[in-house]
Protein backbone atom coordinates (compact mmCIF):
# COMPACT_ATOMS: atom_id res chain seq x y z
CA UNK A 1 0.00 0.00 0.00
CA UNK A 2 3.07 2.46 0.63
CA UNK A 3 4.22 1.55 -2.69
CA UNK A 4 0.88 2.00 -4.69
CA UNK A 5 0.33 5.17 -2.44
CA UNK A 6 4.22 6.70 -3.53
CA UNK A 7 3.12 5.58 -7.66
CA UNK A 8 -0.28 7.84 -6.87
CA UNK A 9 -0.43 11.17 -8.21
CA UNK A 10 -1.18 14.66 -6.49
CA UNK A 11 -4.41 14.46 -7.69
CA UNK A 12 -5.05 10.93 -6.22
CA UNK A 13 -3.80 12.13 -2.87
CA UNK A 14 -5.84 14.87 -2.57
CA UNK A 15 -8.84 13.11 -3.31
CA UNK A 16 -7.90 10.36 -1.25
CA UNK A 17 -7.16 13.41 1.72
CA UNK A 18 -10.60 14.43 0.90
CA UNK A 19 -12.42 10.93 1.41
CA UNK A 20 -10.22 10.84 4.41
CA UNK A 21 -12.11 13.91 5.85
CA UNK A 22 -15.32 12.57 4.40
CA UNK A 23 -14.75 9.45 6.44
CA UNK A 24 -14.12 10.71 9.72
CA UNK A 25 -17.30 13.39 9.49
CA UNK A 26 -19.26 10.04 8.58
CA UNK A 27 -17.71 8.19 11.92
CA UNK A 28 -18.21 11.31 13.89
CA UNK A 29 -22.02 11.75 12.99
CA UNK A 30 -22.40 7.82 13.01
CA UNK A 31 -21.40 8.05 16.64
CA UNK A 32 -22.78 11.44 17.91
CA UNK A 33 -26.46 9.97 16.16
CA UNK A 34 -26.45 6.73 17.65
CA UNK A 35 -25.62 8.01 21.22
CA UNK A 36 -28.46 10.69 20.76
CA UNK A 37 -31.18 8.31 19.67
CA UNK A 38 -30.07 5.76 22.28
CA UNK A 39 -30.28 8.34 25.31
CA UNK A 40 -33.76 9.76 23.55
CA UNK A 41 -34.74 5.55 23.75
CA UNK A 42 -33.69 5.71 27.15
CA UNK A 43 -35.19 8.88 28.28
CA UNK A 44 -38.77 7.74 26.31
CA UNK A 45 -38.98 4.36 28.17
CA UNK A 46 -38.39 6.13 31.44
CA UNK A 47 -40.84 9.11 30.85
CA UNK A 48 -43.39 6.93 29.88
CA UNK A 49 -43.33 4.76 32.84
CA UNK A 50 -43.26 7.62 35.01
CA UNK A 51 -46.12 9.02 32.94
CA UNK A 52 -48.72 6.04 33.06
CA UNK A 53 -48.43 6.27 36.98
CA UNK A 54 -49.91 9.53 36.94
CA UNK A 55 -53.86 9.88 37.81
CA UNK A 56 -54.48 12.59 36.07
CA UNK A 57 -52.72 13.46 32.42
CA UNK A 58 -51.42 17.20 33.98
CA UNK A 59 -49.81 15.49 37.15
CA UNK A 60 -46.11 15.64 35.43
CA UNK A 61 -46.82 19.07 34.43
CA UNK A 62 -47.72 20.45 37.98
CA UNK A 63 -44.60 18.63 39.43
CA UNK A 64 -42.52 20.81 37.21
CA UNK A 65 -40.49 17.62 36.20
CA UNK A 66 -37.50 18.25 33.64
CA UNK A 67 -36.42 15.77 31.34
CA UNK A 68 -34.09 17.56 28.91
CA UNK A 69 -33.03 15.32 25.89
CA UNK A 70 -36.17 13.41 26.26
CA UNK A 71 -38.04 13.61 23.07
CA UNK A 72 -41.80 11.97 24.44
CA UNK A 73 -41.42 14.79 27.39
CA UNK A 74 -40.65 18.02 25.46
CA UNK A 75 -43.98 16.48 23.17
CA UNK A 76 -45.64 16.67 26.82
CA UNK A 77 -44.24 19.87 27.95
CA UNK A 78 -45.76 21.33 24.78
CA UNK A 79 -49.42 20.24 25.06
CA UNK A 80 -49.46 20.41 28.68
CA UNK A 81 -48.29 24.50 28.16
CA UNK A 82 -51.07 24.83 25.84
CA UNK A 83 -53.53 23.23 27.71
CA UNK A 84 -52.44 24.88 31.24
CA UNK A 85 -53.23 28.17 28.99
CA UNK A 86 -56.59 27.30 27.34
CA UNK A 87 -57.60 26.17 31.64
CA UNK A 88 -56.44 29.27 33.35
CA UNK A 89 -59.10 31.60 34.29
CA UNK A 90 -58.99 35.20 32.99
CA UNK A 91 -58.24 36.56 36.79
CA UNK A 92 -55.57 34.34 36.84
CA UNK A 93 -56.21 32.69 39.72
CA UNK A 94 -56.77 28.37 39.36
CA UNK A 95 -57.86 26.45 36.85
CA UNK A 96 -61.13 25.79 34.55
CA UNK A 97 -63.08 22.19 34.86
CA UNK A 98 -63.10 21.91 30.73
CA UNK A 99 -61.56 23.85 28.12
CA UNK A 100 -63.65 23.86 24.54
CA UNK A 101 -63.13 22.04 21.42
CA UNK A 102 -61.71 25.31 20.00
CA UNK A 103 -59.25 25.09 22.44
CA UNK A 104 -58.35 21.36 22.37
CA UNK A 105 -58.18 21.83 18.32
CA UNK A 106 -54.65 24.30 19.32
CA UNK A 107 -53.56 21.94 21.93
CA UNK A 108 -53.69 19.26 19.06
CA UNK A 109 -52.12 21.61 16.43
CA UNK A 110 -49.42 22.22 19.23
CA UNK A 111 -48.56 18.35 19.65
CA UNK A 112 -48.51 18.13 16.03
CA UNK A 113 -45.88 20.73 15.86
CA UNK A 114 -43.46 19.49 18.80
CA UNK A 115 -43.68 15.97 16.83
CA UNK A 116 -42.28 17.31 13.66
CA UNK A 117 -39.48 19.60 15.62
CA UNK A 118 -38.14 16.66 18.07
CA UNK A 119 -37.88 14.55 14.86
CA UNK A 120 -36.28 16.58 13.04
CA UNK A 121 -33.94 17.59 15.87
CA UNK A 122 -33.14 13.51 15.84
CA UNK A 123 -32.72 13.70 12.13
CA UNK A 124 -30.55 16.61 11.31
CA UNK A 125 -26.95 15.39 10.38
CA UNK A 126 -28.28 12.23 8.89
CA UNK A 127 -27.62 14.22 5.38
CA UNK A 128 -24.08 14.18 5.62
CA UNK A 129 -23.89 10.51 5.71
CA UNK A 130 -26.27 10.30 2.58
CA UNK A 131 -24.01 12.75 1.12
CA UNK A 132 -21.33 10.03 1.89
CA UNK A 133 -23.18 7.53 1.02
CA UNK A 134 -23.48 8.81 -3.10
CA UNK A 135 -20.55 11.08 -3.58
CA UNK A 136 -17.63 9.23 -2.28
CA UNK A 137 -18.07 6.47 -5.03
CA UNK A 138 -17.82 8.86 -7.48
CA UNK A 139 -15.30 10.69 -5.87
CA UNK A 140 -12.79 7.95 -5.90
CA UNK A 141 -13.85 6.60 -9.05
CA UNK A 142 -13.21 10.47 -10.74
CA UNK A 143 -9.53 9.63 -8.91
CA UNK A 144 -9.12 6.16 -10.79
CA UNK A 145 -10.48 7.21 -14.23
CA UNK A 146 -8.18 10.53 -14.03
CA UNK A 147 -4.99 8.30 -12.86
CA UNK A 148 -5.73 5.38 -15.54
CA UNK A 149 -5.81 8.86 -18.07
CA UNK A 150 -2.50 10.12 -16.74
CA UNK A 151 -0.60 6.84 -16.98
CA UNK A 152 -1.95 5.93 -20.16
CA UNK A 153 -0.66 9.63 -21.43
CA UNK A 154 2.99 9.09 -19.88
CA UNK A 155 2.78 5.65 -21.51
CA UNK A 156 2.18 7.00 -24.78
CA UNK A 157 4.69 9.72 -24.31
CA UNK A 158 7.51 7.13 -23.80
CA UNK A 159 6.16 5.07 -25.93
CA UNK A 160 6.55 2.03 -23.88
CA UNK A 161 3.56 -0.27 -23.30
CA UNK A 162 4.80 -2.78 -20.86
CA UNK A 163 2.95 -4.13 -18.02
CA UNK A 164 6.15 -3.03 -15.77
CA UNK A 165 5.27 0.79 -16.81
CA UNK A 166 1.61 0.62 -16.83
CA UNK A 167 0.85 -1.60 -13.61
CA UNK A 168 2.14 0.76 -10.75
CA UNK A 169 0.11 3.79 -12.69
CA UNK A 170 -3.01 1.78 -12.69
CA UNK A 171 -2.79 0.55 -9.48
CA UNK A 172 -2.20 3.89 -8.17
CA UNK A 173 -5.28 4.91 -9.46
CA UNK A 174 -7.57 2.49 -8.04
CA UNK A 175 -6.61 3.06 -4.79
CA UNK A 176 -8.95 5.87 -4.54
CA UNK A 177 -12.08 3.98 -5.76
CA UNK A 178 -11.13 1.56 -3.03
CA UNK A 179 -10.87 4.51 -1.00
CA UNK A 180 -14.60 6.02 -1.61
CA UNK A 181 -15.85 2.19 -1.30
CA UNK A 182 -14.49 2.73 2.05
CA UNK A 183 -16.21 5.44 3.14
CA UNK A 184 -19.49 4.87 1.24
CA UNK A 185 -19.55 1.11 2.87
CA UNK A 186 -19.72 1.94 6.51
CA UNK A 187 -21.67 4.93 5.80
CA UNK A 188 -24.13 3.29 4.24
CA UNK A 189 -24.83 0.49 6.95
CA UNK A 190 -24.81 3.20 9.32
CA UNK A 191 -27.41 5.46 7.68
CA UNK A 192 -29.88 2.75 7.17
CA UNK A 193 -29.30 1.88 10.77
CA UNK A 194 -30.19 5.31 12.02
CA UNK A 195 -33.04 5.22 10.13
CA UNK A 196 -34.64 2.97 11.28
CA UNK A 197 -34.35 4.03 14.45
CA UNK A 198 -35.75 7.59 13.41
CA UNK A 199 -38.81 5.74 11.95
CA UNK A 200 -39.17 4.23 15.36
CA UNK A 201 -38.98 7.26 17.35
CA UNK A 202 -41.11 9.04 15.37
CA UNK A 203 -43.47 6.45 15.30
CA UNK A 204 -43.64 6.54 19.15
CA UNK A 205 -43.97 10.23 19.23
CA UNK A 206 -46.74 10.00 17.10
CA UNK A 207 -48.61 7.25 19.21
CA UNK A 208 -47.58 9.67 22.48
CA UNK A 209 -49.44 12.32 20.89
CA UNK A 210 -52.37 10.44 20.03
CA UNK A 211 -52.53 9.07 23.59
CA UNK A 212 -52.42 12.47 24.93
CA UNK A 213 -54.86 14.07 23.31
CA UNK A 214 -56.76 11.66 24.19
CA UNK A 215 -56.76 11.76 27.48
CA UNK A 216 -56.80 15.25 27.60
CA UNK A 217 -60.46 15.36 25.89
CA UNK A 218 -61.26 12.48 28.44
CA UNK A 219 -60.42 14.55 30.97
CA UNK A 220 -61.00 18.41 30.26
CA UNK A 221 -63.08 18.28 26.71
CA UNK A 222 -66.48 20.35 27.39
CA UNK A 223 -69.23 18.12 26.30
CA UNK A 224 -71.86 19.82 24.60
Amino acid sequence: MLYVWEQATLEAKVIIFCLLVFSIVAWSVMIAKALQMRRAKKLNRLFNTEFRTQKRVLDVFDRRVQADGCPMFMVYQAGSLELDARLKNPEGTGRRTFVSLKGMEHVKRSLENTVAQESLKLESGLILLAIAVSGAPFLGLLGTVWGVMSTFGHIAQQGSATMAAMAPGVAAALITTVAGLLVAIPSMFGYNWLVHNLRVLTVELDNFAQELVSKMETEYLEEK
